[in-house]
């Protein structure tokens, strides 16, 4: 898939239980799964790329919509300038770095960039 600027091209989810959401995903609806360490998996074959990141807390908000931008720096800016709050500053992961933010109706997303 080609990336795009302001484009939403992952999601993120929130999982109590990998290995039980990983099951349930491949046998329900076929999506495949690579592990990322023993907290994190993404998934494929399900129309849209994604990831489960493992928690203990209650799920209330369980989706995360990542955007992707080409400069990480300049869009944490505009979101600044815009008054809205950066929940989780930059950080790496593998393959690029990534910011969330909380917006102006308190909705969290994240956007990030190839490394």
């Amino acid at each position: 898939m080609k990336l795009s600027n302001n484009h939403i091209n992952y999601i993120e989810l929130y999982a109590n239980d990998l290995k039980k959401v990983k099951t349930f995903y491949t046998k329900v609806f076929g999506w495949t799964f690579t592990d990322y360490g023993p907290t994190y998996t993404s998934f494929s074959n399900s129309g849209l790329a994604g990831g489960f990141e493992q928690t203990d807390k209650t799920i209330t908000n369980g989706a995360l919509v990542v955007i992707h931008h080409n400069d990480l720096e300049a869009i944490r800016k505009q979101i600044i300038d815009f008054d809205c709050k950066i929940s989780v500053d930059i950080f790496s992961f593998p393959g690029g770095r990534r910011f969330q933010f909380i917006d102006p109706s308190g909705n969290e997303l994240a956007v990030w960039t190839e490394e």
